[in-house]
C-alpha cells in the first residue's frame, strides 16, 4: 500500500463542517464573490477598452481601484472565515494553495494601486499590471470555485438518509 492509496483527507472534518455552516462568514463569503467577480467583469472591460482605443483610461483606473477594495474586503472577511472555520486565520490545510495564490493576487492588485498613487507606471503599463493582477484572480477564483464543487460532492458523499428515506 502506498501514498496514492490512502484516502483523502476530507475538506471539512463535520466539526469544521457544523462550524462553516453557522457561521455568518460564510454568508458574507457567498454574497462577497459574485459581487467581486461581476466588478471584475466591468473593470476588465474598461481596462481592455483603454488598452485598445486609448479612451476612458480614468474610468479604468478607477474600477480597477474599485476592484482592488472588493478583493480586500474579501480577503479580510475571508481570513475571519477561516479563523471561525478552522481555527486560523490563514493557510489551513484544507485552503492551502488557494491562500497561497491569493497571497500573489493581493500583491498585484497592491502593486497596481502603489504605482497609480506614485505615478510609478505610465498608463498602459498600469493597465498592463491590472491584467496581470486580474490573470491571477482568475486563476484564484477557479481554485475557489473547484473547492466549492469538492466541498458539495463531499457533502452529499456524506448524507446521511433520514428514516423515510431509507425505507424507500
Amino acid at each position: 500500500m502506498g501514498p496514492g492509496d490512502q484516502p483523502a483527507r476530507p475538506l471539512y472534518t463535520p466539526a469544521e463542517r457544523q462550524r462553516r455552516d453557522a457561521s455568518p462568514w460564510t454568508l458574507v463569503q457567498g454574497v462577497l464573490a459574485p459581487v467581486q467577480f461581476l466588478i471584475f467583469l466591468v473593470s476588465l472591460a474598461l481596462v481592455l477598452r483603454a488598452l485598445a482605443t486609448g479612451q476612458g483610461q480614468e474610468a479604468a483606473e478607477a474600477s480597477v481601484v474599485v476592484k482592488t477594495l472588493a478583493l480586500y474586503a474579501i480577503m479580510i472577511t475571508g481570513s475571519i472565515w477561516e479563523k471561525a472555520v478552522f481555527g486560523r486565520w490563514l493557510f489551513a490545510p484544507a485552503f492551502y494553495w488557494e491562500d497561497v495564490v491569493s497571497m500573489l493576487v493581493l500583491a498585484l492588485h497592491t502593486a497596481y494601486l502603489a504605482a497609480l498613487g506614485t505615478s510609478a507606471l505610465g498608463n498602459q503599463a498600469l493597465l498592463i499590471l491590472a491584467l496581470a493582477a486580474y490573470a491571477t484572480y482568475v486563476i484564484n477564483a477557479g481554485q475557489f470555485l473547484l473547492k466549492l464543487r469538492a466541498a458539495r460532492l463531499e457533502g452529499a458523499s456524506t448524507h446521511q438518509p433520514h428514516f423515510a428515506e431509507a425505507l424507500s
